[in-house]
């Protein structure tokens, strides 16, 4: 008889089904971590650019926002206030839709 035969099923995971998931924002921020020490400035500005874009982009896809083209800068701007975040430059909005861009 194989091994595999022999051994148990997995025990089933603990499902969402059992506990209630509030959704009332289309975003919840992660708690943030210090920044590694030495980095150039411009690390730093890109490094942070990222982070803020790739939030933007949950929240629109969170929101049912799915397509790069249905999210222009009004709406990354939109979703940026209602998430709480500083308004982001034309740059940041390119990165959003290049992030969902990719994703797909």
């Amino acid at each position: 008889m194989p091994a595999a035969a022999l051994t148990s099923k997995p025990l089933p995971t603990q499902s969402t089904a059992k506990r209630p998931v509030l959704l009332d924002l289309p975003y919840a921020p992660v708690e943030k971590r210090p920044l590694p020490p030495g980095r150039p400035r411009e690390w730093y500005v890109t490094h942070n650019r990222r982070l803020k874009a790739m939030r933007l982009a949950i929240a629109l896809l969170d929101s049912g926002v799915y397509l790069p083209n249905q999210a222009r800068n009004e709406t990354i701007r939109g979703t940026a206030e209602l998430i709480g975040v500083h308004p982001p430059s034309d740059t940041t909005c390119h990165m959003v839709r290049a992030l969902m861009r990719y994703a797909r």
